[in-house]
């Protein structure tokens, strides 16, 4: 994904939003690092795993539809071990929506 496109999108004020998601293909899948979110022991720090699920669980959600995300009422995340740049891929799945 082009980070310049994603900045002049989100500093739009005011008119029509177009719709980024709309746009991607149905299994958009690209590499992520994080430099800047590693700890100490050079592995994905947890407070940004836990931010990174909230941030995709809210775009699953406006993909289904909905005006607005809402609010995260409880994220639950279960560490089994590091994390490191390169080796980390997401996978999402929507089982229940309360929104719509």
């Amino acid at each position: 994904m082009d980070l310049e496109h994603v900045k002049r999108f989100a500093e739009k004020e005011g008119g029509d939003y177009e719709s980024t998601v709309d746009s991607m293909p149905p299994k958009f899948i690209e590499p992520l690092v994080m430099h800047l979110c590693k700890n100490s022991g050079n592995s994905l720090h947890g407070g940004a795993t836990a931010a990174l699920v909230d941030i995709v669980g809210s775009a699953v959600i406006y993909t289904m539809g909905a005006p607005t995300t809402g609010v995260s009422v409880e994220i639950n995340v279960s560490y089994l071990d590091a994390a490191y740049a390169g080796d980390l891929e997401f996978e999402y799945e929507m089982k229940r929506n309360a929104i719509t």
